[in-house]
C-alpha cells in the first residue's frame, strides 16, 4: 500500500511561519515608512534654496532702484535687516529673513572716498520630516557703485 501524500502544513510548519513574519515584517514596515519620511528632505531643501535664490535675485535686481525696496534704501552703514524673519506667503512650513552688512573699505591711498560693498546673506527654515528646525544660508557681496 502506498503512503498518501501530504495535503497541508503541520502545525509546527505554521507557527514556525508566524514567528518568521512576526520577526521580520516590523522592520521592513519600518524601513518602507523611513524611507517615504527621508524622501521628503531633499525636496524641501530644494525649495528653500529656491525661495532663498529668489529673495536674493530680488535684492540684486532691486540694488540700484529709486524706491523704498532697492539698494539706496539700505545704504547708510551697520547692519540691516530688509525682511523680518516670518513665514513666506503660499510656503506653509517656510520661514525666511535677509540681512544686510555694509562694509566700507579704503581700497587706494590716493583717494580718501571709502569704497563700499554689502554682504546680503539670506537664511531660509523649515522643520524636516523628523521635526528637525534646518536652516539654509546663501549670500553674495554687492559692490557700491555709481553707473
Amino acid at each position: 500500500m502506498r503512503p498518501m501524500p501530504r495535503a497541508g502544513f503541520t502545525l509546527i510548519e505554521t507557527i514556525v511561519a508566524i514567528v518568521i513574519l512576526a520577526v521580520a515584517v516590523p522592520p521592513m514596515l519600518w524601513a518602507v515608512t523611513e524611507s517615504q519620511r527621508m524622501r521628503m528632505n531633499p525636496m524641501m531643501a530644494s525649495k528653500a534654496r529656491w525661495l532663498a535664490v529668489e529673495k536674493l535675485e530680488d535684492i540684486i535686481a532691486d540694488r540700484h532702484s529709486t524706491n523704498l525696496r532697492g539698494y539706496a534704501w539700505v545704504v547708510g552703514g551697520g547692519d540691516y535687516v530688509v525682511e523680518n524673519p516670518g513665514d513666506i506667503t503660499g510656503y506653509a512650513g517656510f520661514s525666511r529673513s535677509v540681512a544686510l552688512l555694509e562694509t566700507k573699505a579704503d581700497l587706494s591711498t590716493t583717494s580718501p572716498a571709502p569704497l563700499g560693498y554689502l554682504t546680503v546673506t539670506v537664511t531660509v527654515g523649515w522643520v524636516d520630516a523628523k521635526g528637525n528646525n534646518m536652516t539654509m544660508d546663501i549670500s553674495t557681496v554687492l559692490t557700491d557703485y555709481t553707473p
